[in-house]
């Protein structure tokens, strides 16, 4: 497994991780033994980090990655936890609190769920615009001190956010949406990023199954999950987004590859500072996007990925609106 570096003098991790998100949450419903065994085989394949948060299906993630864990030595995985988002009993999303206090609480609770003295990386889901961003940086790091944490991490922050976060303490990365579909760091955020020494983890780079290959208007039309709801999804959108997989899909044929591995294997390429996470549920699925460590892009392969699938040209914003409000990397300076 090749490996890529967390930030300034950061630890080493896999160059893929593995986004635990669907095997709990949003997604519909998944197969509690098919899951534990894509962890098992990812681990078996060289992938060291794991990706969850406390709120996936409330607690259920984490509970799962413990169960998938058992017998196994800690130190040979590094776990990325996000907290902050806060569930009421029917799933429902009633706010995020990253004050100083609950920045503790949430981390004492999830210790206990993962069975384990200490967290890898410590990450806010969302920033809490309520509460300065020192303050919540600066609780982690007071976590950091007393060895519940080893490193610090962001998701989805702008680039003013990560300048002041940085002044606290060092950030290892900024976990964001990144994909051929979604370039939005490039102009600001990813040169802040690099300026500071902060590694990026990329989610969403098969943008949420649509960059896949298997994505359908049928399966669209019958979706049950929060999928039905994004804008790319739905419509006009999703007739141009789905003629941009097949502009696509015609150069990975030539590649002999397929149009996930092409589309991870595009992220993987942009500088050795970003990590892809893959949100495979299923093993077959984890072996196919394990297989874009294999291809080779060359900068003409680049060149023509980046024409058959232009910025311009995607449909549609990544969340709904009143998601994409609360994003403070959408935030304009």
């Amino acid at each position: 497994m090749q490996t890529r570096t967390l930030g300034n003098n950061g630890s080493n991790v896999s160059a893929l991780g593995l986004g635990l998100m669907g095997m709990s949450d949003f997604y519909g419903p998944a197969d509690q033994a098919e899951s534990i065994a894509t962890i098992h085989d990812a681990i078996a394949a060289g992938i060291t980090l794991l990706d969850t948060g406390d709120f996936y299906g409330s607690g259920h993630n984490e509970m799962l990655l413990r169960e998938a864990l058992k017998g196994r030595r800690r130190e040979d995985v590094f776990i990325a936890v996000k907290f902050g988002a806060m569930r009421s009993p029917n799933g429902g999303f009633i706010g995020v609190d990253c004050r100083p206090a609950a920045v503790k609480n949430f981390l004492a609770y999830t210790l206990k769920r993962l069975g384990t003295d200490y967290i890898d990386l410590y990450q806010p889901a969302r920033i809490d615009h309520t509460v300065p961003i020192e303050e919540t940086v600066g609780a982690i790091a007071e976590m950091l001190k007393a060895g519940y944490v080893r490193h610090i991490g962001l998701s989805e922050a702008g680039a003013e956010t990560l300048r002041r976060a940085q002044a606290v303490h060092p950030i290892s990365w900024l976990q964001i949406e990144y994909s051929l579909l979604s370039r939005g760091i490039e102009t600001e955020i990813l040169p802040t990023a690099r300026e500071l020494g902060i590694a990026i983890t990329a989610y969403g780079v098969l943008s949420r199954g649509l960059l896949s290959g298997h994505w359908s208007k049928e399966r669209s039309a019958t979706a049950r999950d929060f999928r039905a709801h994004l804008p790319r999804f739905t419509g006009a959108n999703l007739d141009c987004n789905l003629a941009l997989v097949e502009a696509l899909r015609a150069i990975a044929h030539e590649k002999g590859a397929t149009v996930a591995q092409v589309a991870i294997s595009w992220v993987l390429a942009q500088g050795a500072d970003i990590i892809p996470l893959v949100g495979a549920r299923r093993r077959d699925r984890l072996a196919e996007a394990l297989g874009a460590l294999e291809i080779e892009l060359s900068v003409a392969d680049l060149a023509r990925i980046e024409k058959a699938v232009p910025t311009t040209a995607v449909a549609g914003d990544r969340y709904d609106a009143g998601q994409m409000a609360m994003l403070d990397s959408e935030r304009k300076t």
